[in-house]
């Protein structure tokens, strides 16, 4: 896109943070002229919802929660809204407390669930736990489509009442995700904003939101704030996921740049985790007064425990009222009701996610168990610090990096996690003892704004920065790419054949980028069920397209979700031709990767990440 295009568009750029436990909505007046009142600034869209029955207000943040009532269970009156919501579903507020209160018909971390590659994400699995018959369930896309439907519903009856052009499905819409979303993920969130109507869309990793958003906030006054040779963490611990990124600042024809670096594997660690921690010692207390839960209590536990943590984390108290309701007589009649104490969270949270550690230190690893429970892949270890050390010590950022450990200068917190102070200063604490054995200086806490509101307020200001207004951060695609490529070997009984890796997208590609995956030609099997097999790394950052690895260390590579598809082979080839095909990649427009065969004579096979998942 030429930035000419980019300076064109549509009256608002519109930021939408579709997060694990809220959703945030956020845009920019793109029609007002420089010395206009209001030119460039960031304004929350405040997104009218059900709060309790029969009554709707407009609040900051929407509950990424669904409820899926039974039939006759809430009144048409009870759930009124004046748009068009999903039908079949209250979202938001009251959907949210209304599922702590029957938790087998909420759907909750909906995001997580996508970027899950052990189950079908088209299928009809959420609820997970709920019983199948009694509930009827929906796909982790699904859901996500339905959220962005509410919204794109909510926004129109506010901001496109009397002017059609106003309507969000005309707008640019920045949507983020995590750093660490693979590549199916990505397109999985592209293909539910534009089942919910939504084609102007572009993906924006959340940590260069939150950067964003500081930028935003600062104005010109950041190149006061840092300078050449700083390396800035940005620490994300939302509600599902731990996201770690490094932008480094330098220097381009005597101008400060900014550059992000790196960024850290996925990992399913975050407030969810801390919620079912402090629900286990909830639960136990509960066990030791002769009271046992039944997995619906213990589910909706844990939505208590979440309420009464944000409280304890919010507010100068001791302890926070937790309560759940009885189901059946055969258990437990009547309601639960105990408490989380503040010593709960001191001795479960800041010792068990933000523990004093070593910079050597190392998450432990989880051990290969035969068989095992099918739900969200947790990070084996809560110490998110210990991930912090790993993650730093696997790069070669080039400033700030001495003896393999990237020391950052800098630290910007995100995410709900951080909304507590005492949060944010055991993060602290652990990593200045790092840069005080290496003697450096402690590191520089970049304050931000509300942290519920950074990422969407960041992604619109992003949008802005596309149209030439304002600090783009250089960064492109955040792993290195690579497609299985079966090894020419004579066939041995009972050895598949290696696999080697052939580097398809290198580190750093920007949008809109496409690259000649080298000039060497492959097989390509067309016209019968084929497996392709995709690898991403975000440590190996100098291989470059074309590069044939034949081998690789223990953790350097991660293996993505396969593909399993049958190529149209065309005119004048049969099922099961093999033809020479050289590779080209391509880093979309908006955010996700595309892969293409091009054969001899220009025709193209495209390789869809999504064709088909695991699980299916």
């Amino acid at each position: 896109m030429s930035n000419e295009e980019e300076k064109t568009g549509s009256p608002y750029v519109v930021g939408i943070d579709l997060g694990t436990t809220n959703c945030a909505v956020a845009y920019v007046d793109a029609e007002l002229e420089e010395g206009d009142e209001g030119y460039g600034q960031v304004e929350v869209f405040e997104i009218p919802q059900l709060v309790r029955a029969g009554t709707v207000k407009a609040q900051r943040l929407l509950p990424s929660f669904l409820y899926l009532p039974g039939e006759h269970e809430v009144s048409e009156a009870a759930a009124a809204l004046p748009f068009e919501a999903p039908e079949g579903t209250i979202v938001g507020a009251w959907a949210r407390d209304q599922g702590a209160k029957v938790p087998h018909r909420l759907v909750s971390s909906a995001k997580s669930w996508l970027c899950h590659p052990g189950i079908d994400r088209r299928g009809a699995v959420l609820p997970w736990e709920a019983d199948g018959e009694e509930v009827a369930k929906v796909s982790p896309l699904e859901a996500q489509t339905r959220l962005l439907r509410y919204i794109r519903a909510a926004w129109d009856s506010v901001m496109a009442a009397d002017e059609p052009a106003y309507a969000l499905a005309e707008q640019e819409v920045f949507l983020t995700v995590p750093a660490s979303f693979d590549p199916t993920a990505r397109e999985l969130t592209v293909e539910a904003a534009r089942a919910a109507g939504l084609e102007r869309v572009t993906l924006l990793e959340e940590p260069q939101a939150a950067f964003y958003a500081w930028l935003e906030q600062q104005g010109d006054t950041w190149r006061e704030r840092l300078s050449v040779g700083d390396l800035v963490l940005v620490l994300d611990v939302g509600g599902g996921t731990t996201d770690l990124t490094l932008i480094a600042v330098r220097e381009a024809e005597g101008n400060l740049v900014l550059e992000r670096v790196a960024v850290g594997d996925h990992l399913l660690l975050g407030g969810d985790n801390m919620d079912l921690a402090l629900a286990h010692v909830v639960a136990t207390r509960l066990g030791e007064k002769g009271k046992k839960l039944n997995a619906w209590q213990s589910r909706a536990l844990w939505l208590a425990c979440r309420a009464a943590k944000e409280t304890l984390l919010s507010k100068d108290k001791a302890s926070a009222p937790v309560s759940v309701l009885g189901r059946g007589s055969k258990l437990i009649g009547g309601t639960l009701k105990t408490e989380l104490l503040r010593e709960d969270i001191e001795k479960v949270v800041f010792q068990g996610f933000f523990p004093a550690c070593s910079a050597e230190d190392r998450p432990t690893q989880r051990g290969g168990a035969g068989l095992a429970e099918i739900g969200l892949p947790f990070a084996a270890d809560a110490a998110i610090t210990r991930h912090v050390a790993a993650f730093l010590a696997a790069q070669d950022a080039e400033d700030g990096t001495v003896d393999g450990f990237a020391y950052p200068s800098a630290l910007l917190f995100n995410g709900g996690v951080f909304k507590g102070q005492p949060m944010r200063d055991a993060a602290v604490k652990v990593i200045d003892s790092w840069l005080k054995k290496a003697k450096r200086d402690p590191v520089e806490v970049l304050a931000g704004e509300d942290l519920d509101l950074a990422v969407a307020r960041g992604a619109a200001y992003y949008g802005n920065v596309r149209r030439g207004r304002g600090v783009r951060i250089r960064g492109g695609l955040g792993r290195t790419y690579y497609v299985g490529i079966e090894s020419s070997l004579p066939a041995v009984p009972g050895m598949p054949a290696p696999v080697k890796a052939l580097c398809a997208a290198p580190f750093g590609l920007e949008e809109g980028s496409t690259v000649d995956v080298g000039d060497r030609e492959f097989s390509l099997l067309v016209g019968r069920p084929a497996q392709f097999r995709f690898f991403g790394s975000t440590t190996r950052k100098d291989d470059e397209p074309g590069d044939l690895l034949d081998s690789w260390e223990e953790g350097e590579l991660e293996e993505l979700s396969s593909l399993e598809v049958t190529l149209d082979p065309g005119e004048g080839l049969r099922p099961g031709s093999v033809i020479p095909v050289t590779l080209q990649a391509t880093a979309t427009e908006v955010g996700t990767l595309e892969v293409h065969c091009v054969a001899r004579d220009g025709r193209r096979f495209k390789l869809e990440w999504n064709v088909r998942e695991e699980g299916e």
